[in-house]
């Protein structure tokens, strides 16, 4: 798909408010399609747009548009997918083994793990990287690094603090690629650590508080018209065959009653 930007780009080159290089079209892909809404925990997510690269004319518009209603989905399913997997390998294993190898309580070791998997996840994808964009980008200071960093993988994406922008950017293409990789594996990470967070027992109660609940003489309502129903079915089946082979037996007549004047009499 980042080669049918790169098409479209080089076809008309009135589409993009920037110049149609390949690393451009990856970094909107990127921007476009990491939409980390997990379905079931975190619904009302948005994309981290930032709006620097953009379609300009109508076609590049409409491909836009198509592009985005197809890739976000599949996107969302790829991130589904993949939290999924990383969650058993890196906070179910993990509490499972000191819980069953150590004897610990299984609810203070996932506090635990959450609290110091959120510790890693913050040192890794936003203090770490924040110094980094502090070097590479001449005019941002740590805090608008951290910033950038936390908008982006947040998903706000303002645009008011975008990276590899400046005139002199050495490896401006090697940039960019590396930046649509930090945000895809820094999503990635940031799902894992709600996904875990998300699982404790004690925000599980939480959230029961908010739920909905049902009137209990409704469901009993409910219950005994599914097992009548379920019975009646049942019995419906049952009597079925024993009909069928009624159907298929010949027909006996009654048995005439015995003659007072029998055999003896005569």
């Amino acid at each position: 798909m980042t080669l049918l930007f790169s098409i479209v780009v080089h076809w008309n080159s009135r589409t993009w408010g920037s110049p149609g290089l390949c690393p451009h079209s990856l970094a909107l892909v990127g921007f476009v399609l990491t939409w980390p809404g997990y379905p079931r925990h975190y619904p009302g997510s948005a994309s981290p747009g930032y709006g620097h690269t953009v379609p300009l004319s109508d076609g590049g518009k409409a491909f836009c548009i198509i592009y985005s209603v197809i890739g976000i989905p599949f996107t969302l399913l790829f991130l589904t997918a993949v939290v999924q997997r990383v969650t058993i390998h890196v906070t179910r294993r993990p509490v499972l083994y000191f819980h069953v190898r150590w004897g610990f309580s299984k609810q203070v070791v996932a506090i635990v793990h959450a609290v110091l998997l959120g510790f890693v996840t913050v040192s890794c994808f936003f203090f770490i990287p924040a110094a980094v964009f502090s070097i590479l980008e001449d005019d941002w200071n740590f805090l608008e690094s951290f910033y950038f960093c936390f908008i982006s993988l947040s998903t706000i994406g303002l645009g008011d603090y975008v990276p590899g922008e400046a005139y002199n950017q050495k490896f401006r293409e090697l940039y960019k690629i590396g930046i649509t990789c930090y945000l895809l594996l820094g999503l990635i990470a940031m799902l894992v650590v709600l996904e875990t967070f998300c699982e404790l027992h004690e925000l599980k109660k939480f959230r029961k508080m908010f739920y909905v609940k049902k009137d209990k003489d409704e469901d009993r309502v409910h219950i005994i018209e599914h097992d009548q129903l379920s019975f009646s079915s049942i019995a419906d089946q049952a009597a079925g065959p024993k009909e069928d082979r009624k159907q298929n037996e010949p027909f006996v007549g009654p048995q005439s009653s015995a003659h007072p004047d029998g055999p003896a009499g005569n």
